[in-house]
């Protein structure tokens, strides 16, 4: 029997967890999580990681697992990832469960990462001053002169993947895009995804109804314990910056909510856009 990783993969709120533990009780394996945010200890109720009882229920692997103050990139966990999994293959396991919708982590692991090139610190803490000060916003219309093809691919509300795109065009004088050589590295398992899926509707309730119960269970306290490292990658998500907004006066606490529910629903549709492409995802309604 070859031996083979299930990639669990969706939209926000669709029920990525649940249906990975069944999975993998099912094969007797652990979940091997590849979620961008539900990898760091102090974030637990805005990235919805998975509880300690659905922890118990199963070994976990990259969940609550890093400090948020450690630089972790896709690149790391592509070869820390790899690692874990051949030596489970070697413990004995034949069919291994990885459970996430980070796009970026899922692409890293199963086809590698292009070979960029190093730019200077104080280029990038100067973009993030910028960020800070002036928005996503203006570092998107720069990018959009600089290399137009980053511009339309990206997620232009995350400013931490548009300050990478525009570092690199402004050091190296070359757009990021032509970086990107799309050659497939060969992995010696093999993969297979399984995408799931709802009816728009039921999943944007689902949303909704989810960050109300983050709210419940103590969001807002959450994320005035990360008050101090706010400007770190690791917080650069929805459901911390909207509640950054909010201490800081930007927003009230509904319009805070609000915002998070918008937010999510848009990062949700965002995915749907991304692996809609990817004719090997076999989608399975949930």
């Amino acid at each position: 029997m070859p031996r083979r990783v299930e990639i669990i993969l969706g939209p926000t709120g669709v029920g990525k967890t649940a249906y990975a533990i069944r999975r993998a009780q099912e094969v007797g394996s652990p979940i091997i999580n590849c979620d961008s945010r539900q990898i760091y200890k102090e974030l637990c109720i805005g990235t919805a990681a998975p509880s300690r009882r659905e922890m118990a229920a199963v070994k976990h692997y990259f969940t609550r697992s890093i400090p948020i103050t450690r630089n972790y990139t896709a690149g790391i966990y592509e070869i820390e990832a790899l690692a874990l999994v051949n030596r489970l293959f070697n413990e004995g396991h034949e069919t291994l469960v990885m459970c996430g919708g980070s796009m970026l982590y899922i692409d890293a692991f199963c086809y590698g990462l292009d070979d960029f090139p190093e730019v200077p610190l104080q280029l990038r803490e100067h973009l993030m001053e910028c960020l800070r000060e002036d928005g996503v916003e203006s570092l998107a219309a720069q990018l959009k002169e600089l290399d137009p093809v980053s511009y339309e691919e990206l997620d232009l509300s995350n400013g931490q993947r548009v300050i990478r795109a525009l570092e690199v065009s402004m050091f190296t004088g070359k757009p990021f895009s032509s970086f990107k050589t799309r050659g497939f590295k060969d992995r010696d398992f093999e993969i297979v995804k399984i995408g799931l899926e709802r009816p728009r509707e039921e999943l944007y309730e689902r949303i909704n109804a989810r960050v109300l119960e983050m709210m419940r269970r103590g969001l807002e306290a959450e994320a005035r314990r990360m008050l101090p490292y706010r400007d770190l990658p690791a917080l650069q998500t929805v459901g911390y910056k909207e509640m950054f907004d909010y201490f800081d006066g930007v927003t009230d606490r509904e319009e805070a909510i609000r915002r998070i529910q918008v937010n999510t629903r848009h990062y949700a549709k965002r995915q749907f856009t991304w692996w809609r492409r990817d004719n090997s995802i076999k989608w399975l309604a949930v």
